[in-house]
């Protein structure tokens, strides 16, 4: 990684759509060189804090990206291989990190493996590269076969990771985007999904390559920490706390995502040494704006995921608090084209650029927040508590979801005594000293204080 992960601040872009790119794709156009519009968000994208940068699908596919054809060149809309090496030159000469989608677990049904399938039949040296293919039945697309879909959608099909050949095709892919694009890391898509064999090898595969290379496993429900571990991944998706931050402010019940963070990272926490992979939303949720019912808690929501345990991700239009909803199961809105200067200027929340702005600045100069130890200080329905330390460094980030000012009493066993410096609220001290003092929070505000020695 160009940026230690405990570092990094992952900004998250859905290239299809952020680039304008044509719902299909048509297999016999000129290549388009949209992906040259990232560059132009660089400048933008640094200016925030964000140091590390994920790209959602960029391989030719059928249509959304997740319907692979091609997993050795850059998808037609987009552009050519070409464009994708002077886009990763750039991101890298600004010392960012490089992280791509690795959609392993199923291809499209335009993959040309699946296709010579499709034309020969069991005659076809590629039957066994797709799981369970049987000349059995029809499939529901008329085949004279039968195929395993992804969670029943047959336009995605299974590959067979056990099969070798199909093995050495994904890693020797792989080994290309290292070589050719620089890449720092993968997230490993439908990751419950994919073999452990497969999981364990690619690992191997990558690390011998470069040790510091960074697997991240989409996983929404089970227990993290069966895949997140040495030879397997180095952190996955935290769906539990992405659903806590929106429904804690919604339901003016902090307790929620207290119950989560000491559950995961208290002691004896379950992921208390994983440092997961923090979001608010993404390409396959509705966005955060669209989910608090008062759009005044997204300073205190954000102030949460970019100081609790973890490695932060904000999605690109949500820096401006943009809405988005799916639209009767589809994903589309939810991926929208953005001009830049129009974003700028339209945007719903004005301020909140500024604030995620601030709050990297305040990550990245406490190591104690970056990856410190994780002590729960108090927790009320409106009002959440709790310290980060690393190395002697104690941060104490206390938030006021109510829209009244709120004061609240820690005692000298919950805080230590002594001088406490506001990072959020810049001139602002609090003295802790006795036996309980009074901390007084601003309505639908938090501070970050660092205990001076």
């Amino acid at each position: 990684m160009h940026t230690p992960i405990q570092n990094a601040i992952f900004y998250h872009i859905y290239p299809l759509g952020f680039c304008g790119a044509p719902q299909n794709s048509d297999p016999h156009a000129s290549p388009v060189p949209r992906l040259n519009k990232v560059t132009t968000w660089l400048d933008h994208i640094q200016n925030l804090g964000f140091n590390s940068l994920y790209l959602g699908p960029i391989f030719e596919s059928s249509r959304h990206g997740y319907d692979t054809v091609d997993y050795y060149h850059i998808d037609r809309r987009l552009g050519t291989d070409a464009d994708m090496v002077s886009l990763s030159n750039e991101i890298h000469n600004r010392g960012m990190n490089l992280v791509l989608d690795g959609v392993f677990n199923h291809v499209g049904r335009d993959f040309w493996a699946f296709k010579d399938v499709l034309a020969n039949g069991q005659g076809s040296p590629f039957c066994d590269w797709f799981a369970n293919l049987r000349f059995e039945g029809r499939s529901p697309h008329g085949d004279p076969f039968t195929y395993e879909g992804w969670n029943g959608h047959y336009e995605l099909v299974k590959l067979n990771l056990k099969n070798p050949q199909v093995k050495d095709h994904l890693l020797f892919a792989v080994e290309s985007w290292m070589q050719d694009f620089g890449i720092d890391g993968l997230r490993l898509d439908a990751a419950d999904q994919l073999d452990m064999g497969f999981i364990e090898d690619l690992s191997a595969f990558c690390k011998r390559r470069n040790p510091d290379f960074w697997l991240m496993g989409e996983l929404i429900h089970g227990d993290y920490a069966r895949w997140v571990r040495a030879g397997r991944f180095d952190s996955a998706t935290n769906y539990e706390c992405y659903k806590g931050l929106f429904s804690s402010h919604n339901d003016r019940n902090y307790f929620e995502i207290a119950y989560s963070l000491k559950r995961q990272f208290g002691d004896f926490g379950i992921y208390q040494n994983l440092m997961l992979y923090s979001f608010a939303d993404n390409h396959d949720v509705d966005r955060v704006a669209s989910q608090v019912k008062d759009q005044a808690d997204l300073f205190n929501l954000y102030t949460l995921l970019y100081t609790m345990p973890g490695i932060p991700s904000v999605y690109y239009g949500s820096e401006w608090g943009i809405p988005g909803r799916k639209d009767h199961g589809s994903d589309d809105p939810l991926r929208p084209c953005i001009d830049l200067d129009e974003a700028i200027h339209q945007a719903p929340q004005p301020d909140l650029p500024a604030h995620l702005k601030k709050l990297a600045e305040i990550r990245q100069s406490l190591p104690a927040i970056q990856s410190g130890s994780y002590r729960p200080v108090m927790v009320a329905s409106q009002q959440f508590a709790f310290q980060r330390e690393k190395d002697g460094q104690k941060v104490l980030v206390v938030v006021n979801s109510s829209e009244n000012q709120a004061e609240i009493s820690l005692s000298n066993q919950q805080v230590s005594n002594g001088q406490w410096s506001d990072m959020l609220n810049p001139g602002v001290t609090w003295l802790s000293e006795g036996g309980t003092t009074t901390l007084v929070m601003p309505p639908k505000w938090a501070r970050v204080l660092v205990l001076r020695g």
